[in-house]
């Protein structure tokens, strides 16, 4: 008998699985690696939405527990996974520069925003207006984590690798039975594969498609992340991430002519040296239309539970909704209700 049996092993499933590990919690994990959104991600963490220079939802918090997290994940995994990399956002106008002198100045953001403009010293970006700098920002290398991850649990004899068969699920009233498995609890983080799940697929996850190139631009020598109409993040040896778009139609991982065509006309924008896309990749998002995760239990099966919702801050949010999810479960905390699938259960299943 399992403690827990956890269906899928994107950033949602391996920041559970390691919940469950150091709390000695017993699992097993089914996973088919059919969503790609946390295998191609650009792996940012950074707690400002620097389109509108405002606070990400619960920004600090998050941040505070995704650190050590991904510091413990290194020492047990024996890897480099997090980058601390300065993000700058590209100020397009003297007004912009405004704006974000302005927001500096207000609580939560001035611990983030530094006030000072810093002035563009490199000829191969075109930035008359300079840039804001955001502190404490890094990089997670999402896919070595992924690939690192998924081998230590083969190693241990924990994952089972197959698209899971909901008809095979048993649910009774102590436990749940999988094929020749044996569980208390199930808790589902299949990201945009929830879509398929008879038992979540209720709620709104909307899924947004994001595309990214990867390309080598040997006359760039940037060290840090610039944000204008798109990301700029470097990667080492002259390649640079480039992204995102984001589509509402398209729910493939499929990377398309149209995207690729609009990174490289936005890039050009402010590039000014030449470079060459030696990679191009896709994910579907997990996304939810009010931005906040899906965390919680299902109103008729008590020991199923949901993790996913993540959308393009999975790197920062994975931390802190595991660890409520959890406390949730084990400990009967109360989740945080901005998050709490029951702001849409409620309606759905009770009117």
């Amino acid at each position: 008998m399992l403690d827990y049996l956890v269906v899928g092993l994107g950033l949602a499933g391996i920041s559970f699985c390691e919940q469950l590990e150091r709390k000695g919690k017993s699992f097993k994990v089914v996973s088919d690696n059919s969503q790609q959104a946390s295998m191609v991600a650009g792996g940012l963490y950074n707690p400002v939405i620097l389109k509108r220079f405002t606070l990400a939802w619960n920004a600090k918090e998050q941040l505070d527990l995704a650190l050590p997290f991904y510091e413990e994940l290194e020492k047990k995994l024996k890897v480099k996974l997090d980058y601390k990399i300065p993000v700058l956002r590209r100020f397009a106008s003297a007004e912009e520069q405004n704006s974000w002198f302005e927001a500096s100045d207000k609580p939560g953001l001035n611990y983030f925003l530094d006030q000072n403009i810093i002035s563009n010293a490199n000829t191969n970006l075109d930035s008359p207006f300079g840039y804001g700098q955001v502190r404490y920002t890094g990089r997670i290398k999402t896919k070595t984590l992924l690939e690192r991850y998924t081998s230590y649990l083969n190693d241990k004899g924990l994952l089972v690798e197959e698209t899971c068969d909901f008809d095979a699920l048993e649910i009774l009233k102590n436990e749940i039975i999988y094929k020749d498995m044996k569980a208390t609890q199930v808790v589902f983080s299949e990201g945009y594969g929830l879509k398929k799940n008879p038992f979540f697929n209720y709620l709104p996850l909307n899924g947004t498609k994001g595309e990214l190139l990867t390309i080598k631009a040997p006359k760039l020598k940037e060290s840090n992340v610039i944000k204008s109409s798109v990301f700029i993040i470097p990667l080492g040896d002259d390649l640079y991430r480039i992204g995102a778009t984001y589509k509402w139609k398209d729910k493939t991982n499929l990377p398309t002519q149209e995207s690729r065509e609009e990174l490289i006309e936005k890039l050009k924008t402010f590039l000014k040296c030449d470079f060459k896309v030696v990679e191009h990749v896709a994910g579907v998002r997990p996304t939810v239309a009010d931005r906040r995760p899906l965390v919680g239990r299902h109103p008729k099966f008590n020991n199923l539970y949901i993790l996913n919702g993540f959308g393009s801050r999975g790197v920062m949010i994975a931390p802190y909704a595991s660890k409520q999810l959890f406390q949730f479960i084990e400990l009967g905390d109360k989740l945080n209700i901005e998050m709490d699938i029951y702001r849409f259960t409620a309606k759905h299943y009770f009117g």
